[in-house]
Order: structure tokens, then C-alpha cells, then sequence
């Protein structure tokens, strides 16, 4: 789309870049998916950039939106805010081994042009200095760097943006053509990626988001990238120089571009990935047993958060390892189908859909497990980060259904819910998106899901049951506030109906009984209890016992779900 182009770095262009990038990722997270051979041949590379810059993006904006609405705060959000935003939103939705070095060169230039107690670099040289900070960051959170890779693009980018002299605009630009020219380049460099005849996909992403760049300072759209095979022809012209090694030893072709030897087919069963809380010394202590236990590891972060991939056997030592140096948590571990027959482009055939599949969004690692055992496919909602659409769209791909209905769970999720389902649907899977508002309707929705009924009858099943359901919730107040029940101050006990407040308290018990109370005047057959992890079994058995008491033809199931809120509670 036409853009007006940005004259020097603020928070604005900061903007204007990530949802470029989004952009020019969403047009070719296909291609760049189909030549995703290296590390592993798992054909995910363009989702996992684009995914990872969505969560840039909307972090970006939700840093717009709470400026907005500040009416102390007139004009833009400063540039350090927004340079910050965009790096913590890429580390926490970081995907795969890709995703995870895009994140830190993104990192490498906030720690630039958001310095401490310096003026803000907002010309071309501050921009030279980002990409270089940005380039040299990647390669040192990088176990075992190989060139070929996204790490060789991303040195090409700083290379050319260094010897360039000029605005903002001129910097990019050269470091466009630097990382398109060093992407042609990678076949040469990396053997597998020659037999395959395809550049590297990592680096072909980040080709794309400097397109996206470039396109931001001087509202031109850059040359485009040729098609695989249009850029690995160079490597078939006479006089070429050969490749510097081009055996198939394990130090050629099994290196990662972030890990250690590997051979390219018989590698690691699992991809394991998790965000983790952590002091520096504990990370560097991590970094070894990691290395010893697999390969591709890619640890990157600071300031007591971190983003760690890595490819192991054992999936197990290598959460563990996370749990003795701090808090794991989002832990994702992908199986990679050892003993697949690959083809001669290194990817495996497809295994076999499923006729119906449930994936629903959950706030706590508890309901996780429960809908799990219940067969849904799972995607974690923490407070203050729920999942953007494109992480629903890869958790239905990962459902491998033909057709899926899709849980929400939560009323602010509905549009996001429902963008990811049209997404599917282009993609030739038929989606039902039932507007679930709570966890406790999709408990009730998946408890009447028949997957041998027809598609329509199921939905219609699930939608009838999430929507006799009537939903609360306890919590905590965060700060002082207007609602319908009164003004709460921070600390208050709130008792929220149908996500209304409908109770002010100090005491969780007594304020989960008002909530009751009042939602069982309506009738009901079934109540459930979602205790969160801070919340004594004492509570519940207190409810349990008072629905007997007042309502003896209901029953009650109680759940321990670890989400933000104190309670959830449900009335079929």
C-alpha cells in the first residue's frame, strides 16, 4: 500500500516498518515456507517470521493505543518506547529457530537507538549503527554460526549500510541491496542449500523486512527478490568460484544455522522452545548444558527475560535445564517425525488430515492440559499477551483437520478469532468460529463435541451448550476504577457477571458466593469451579457445599486451571 515516506527514525517509522514487514512476510510466508530446507526441512520458516513480527506489530501498537488515550501525553509515543515495544513483543512471540534470530537482530538495533542517556540516533548513521549492533547481537547469541544463513544476510546488510554515507532512506537502501546480493550468495556457501537449488529461507525473510525498510524511509517499494530459482541460477554460471566445501560431512551440511553437528536427515527427534525468566549468570550455565545436550541453539533476550530454541532427543533434559535456571513458561515441543523419508528439496511428505479437530485459546497452563485430554488442540493465553491471529492459524494448521471449530474463550478475542479463521478457510479448511466468552463455555462446548456427528450438527451442538452457559469470573481490582457495582480501589475483590462487575469485596470467599448466589436465581444443572494456582481447595469445597445446601439438584465439578483470575465459575 502507498505509504508517506518517514524522514528519520521516531517512533512513527518504527510503525510504519513493522506493519510493512508484516506485510511483505504475509505476501511470501509461502514461498519462503516451500524453501525452508535448512535447518530442518519442516517448512515453516515464513510463518515463524511472520508470526514473530505480528507480535512486533501489535506490541508497537499497543504502545500507540495506551498513548492515545493519555491525555497527558500529547503527540507520538518517544522513540525509545516504541524501538523497546517492538523488540519484547518479537522475543515473547518469537517462532521457531528463524523467528528466535530475527527477534535478537531487532533486540541488537533497540539496544541502539534506545540507549540510556544518549540522544537518540534517529539519522542514517544512527540507523547504520542499529543494523550493525543488530548483526553482531544475532551472531553472538548463536551457539555454532554457519554462514549461508540469515546470520550471513544480516552481516551483508551492516556491511553495505557501513559503507554508505546519507539520510535514513540511503542507509536502507544499501543494506537492501547488501542482504539481496549476499542472499543470492548463500547456495555457494551452505551445500544443502545447493543440492536443493534454493536460497536460504531465513534470509529471505529478512530480505523482505529490509524491503519493508527501505519502503518506510522513501515510500518506494525496492526491487523485488527473484524467485528461488532466479537467484540460485549465479551458482550454475561458468566461471563462478566453487563453493569453499562442498563435502558432505557433518561439518558442512550438518551444522545449523544456529546450531552444531547434525547430520541433515538424521538430526534431533524435537524442536523445543520456551520464554524464560532468568539472571545472566544462570542463562550462561544454560547455554553449556543446552549445547552438550542437542543442537541449534539460539538463546536470546536479557534484562531477565529470554527466548531459548533449540533441536534435542530428549525434550524432557532440555525443559529441565530451563527449570534449574530460572522460570520456563509458553514451553512449545515439536516432534520433528523422526524416520520421515525426505524428497530430493529435503521435505517430508504430509501425513494424513483428520477429519475434525477443536483448538481453543486458554489462560492457564491447568485448562491446557484439560482440554488437551479432551482433544482439543491448544493455544496459551497470558494476561496481558493473548495470542495474535496468526498464532491461531498455526495452531489449526498444527490441528491437521480438515475441518475445525475454533474456542475463543474471551469476548476481546472474537475479531482476532475470527481473522484467523478466514485465513484458514483460504487455505481449503472449513472453519466454524463459535464466540465463546469464556473458558467455562468452551469446557461446556467441547464436553457435547461429537466429532462422527456432521460438521453443522456438531457446531450447532457446541454453540448451543457455550451458550447456555452463563459465565463470572474473581479477581483482583489493579487500580482504582469506575464500574457498574461502584468505585473499586486496587486490592478490591471483584465478583465480574458476564464480564461485568457485579461485586466489591475484600473477601474472595464471600464474593465468589454473592456471584453464585446470584447466578444460580436463574436456575441451573451444572456449576464449575476454576480455581487459579493462588486459590486454596478451601474455597471451593466452601462453594461446593453451599450449592448443596441451597440448590440440591446441581451439581458441581472443580478444576484447578492456573489462570490470572482467582475463580471462574460456569452455570449450565
Amino acid at each position: 500500500m502507498a505509504q508517506v515516506p518517514q524522514t528519520f527514525l521516531d517512533a512513527l517509522a518504527v510503525r510504519t516498518w513493522c506493519g510493512l514487514a508484516l506485510e511483505a512476510l504475509g505476501s511470501a510466508r509461502e514461498e519462503i515456507d516451500a524453501i525452508n530446507v535448512y535447518p530442518v526441512a519442516d517448512g515453516d520458516t515464513g510463518t515463524n517470521l511472520y508470526l514473530t513480527v505480528e507480535s512486533a506489530f501489535a506490541a508497537v501498537e499497543a504502545v500507540f493505543a495506551a498513548h492515545e488515550v493519555d491525555s497527558r501525553a500529547p503527540g507520538k509515543p518517544a522513540l525509545a518506547d516504541a524501538v523497546r515495544a517492538m523488540a519484547h513483543g518479537a522475543l515473547i512471540g518469537a517462532q521457531g529457530n528463524s523467528g528466535t534470530i530475527l527477534a535478537q537482530l531487532l533486540r541488537g538495533m533497540t539496544q541502539v537507538l534506545a540507549a540510556d542517556g544518549e540522544t537518540p540516533h534517529t539519522d542514517g548513521a544512527g540507523l547504520r549503527l542499529a543494523l550493525r549492533h543488530a548483526a553482531d547481537s544475532a551472531r553472538q547469541a548463536v551457539a555454532h554460526p554457519v554462514e549461508g544463513t540469515v546470520l550471513s544476510v544480516a552481516a551483508a546488510a551492516a556491511d553495505a549500510a557501513h559503507a554508505v554515507e546519507g539520510d535514513c532512506g540511503t542507509v536502507a537502501r544499501a543494506a537492501y541491496e547488501g542482504a539481496r546480493a549476499a542472499l543470492a550468495a548463500t547456495p555457494r556457501q551452505l551445500a544443502v542449500l545447493r543440492r536443493a537449488g534454493v536460497v536460504d529461507a531465513g534470509g529471505r525473510g529478512l530480505v523482505a523486512v529490509l524491503g519493508a525498510l527501505v519502503e518506510t524511509f522513501t515510500g518506494e517499494t525496492p526491487r523485488p527478490v527473484a524467485d528461488a530459482a532466479g537467484l540460485t541460477d549465479t551458482v550454475h554460471e561458468p566461471g563462478d568460484e566453487p563453493p569453499a566445501r562442498v563435502d558432505d560431512g557433518p561439518e558442512d551440511i550438518g551444522e545449523c544455522a544456529a546450531g552444531a553437528s547434525a547430520p541433515e536427515e538424521d538430526g534431533p527427534a524435537f524442536e523445543v522452545i520456551y520464554l524464560l525468566e532468568a539472571e545472566d549468570t544462570a542463562v550462561a550455565r544454560l547455554r553449556e548444558r543446552l549445547d552438550a545436550l542437542g543442537d541449534s541453539l539460539v538463546v536470546v533476550g536479557g534484562d531477565g527475560l529470554w527466548n531459548v530454541h533449540v533441536h534435542v532427543d530428549d525434550a524432557g533434559a532440555a525443559v529441565e535445564a530451563g527449570v534449574e535456571a530460572g522460570r520456563p513458561y509458553r514451553i512449545r515441543i515439536t516432534h520433528f517425525g523422526a524416520g520421515d523419508v525426505h524428497t530430493a528439496r529435503g521435505e517430508r511428505p504430509p501425513r494424513p488430515r483428520v477429519q475434525r479437530a477443536v483448538v481453543a485459546v486458554v489462560p492457564g497452563e491447568g485448562l491446557a492440559g484439560l482440554y488437551s485430554e479432551a482433544g482439543a488442540t491448544t493455544v496459551l493465553a497470558r494476561p496481558g499477551e493473548p495470542p495474535a491471529s496468526g498464532e491461531l492459524v498455526q495452531a489449526v494448521r498444527r490441528a491437521h483437520a480438515r475441518e475445525v471449530v475454533l474456542l475463543p474463550n474471551d469476548a476481546e478475542l472474537r475479531h482476532t478469532a475470527a481473522a484467523a479463521a478466514e485465513q484458514a478457510r483460504t487455505e481449503g479448511i472449513r472453519v466454524a468460529l463459535i464466540p465463546t466468552r469464556s473458558a467455562v463455555q468452551g469446557i461446556a462446548a467441547l464436553a457435547v463435541h461429537e466429532p462422527a456427528r456432521r460438521f453443522d450438527e456438531d457446531v450447532v451442538s457446541m454453540t448451543s451448550a457455550a451458550g447456555a452457559t452463563r459465565y463470572a469470573e474473581v479477581c483482583v481490582a489493579e487500580r482504582q476504577s469506575w464500574t457498574m457495582a461502584g468505585i473499586c480501589q486496587a486490592g478490591d475483590v471483584l465478583g465480574l457477571i458476564e464480564g461485568d462487575v457485579a461485586v466489591i469485596g475484600a473477601d474472595v470467599t464471600a464474593a465468589a458466593e454473592t456471584v453464585l448466589d446470584r447466578m444460580l436465581q436463574a436456575g441451573g444443572e451444572l456449576v464449575t469451579l476454576v480455581l487459579g494456582d493462588d486459590v486454596p481447595k478451601s474455597i471451593a469445597d466452601h462453594l461446593e457445599a453451599r450449592v448443596r445446601e441451597t440448590h440440591l439438584a446441581v451439581d458441581t465439578v472443580v478444576y484447578r486451571g492456573g489462570q490470572g483470575a482467582l475463580l471462574l465459575i460456569g452455570v449450565e
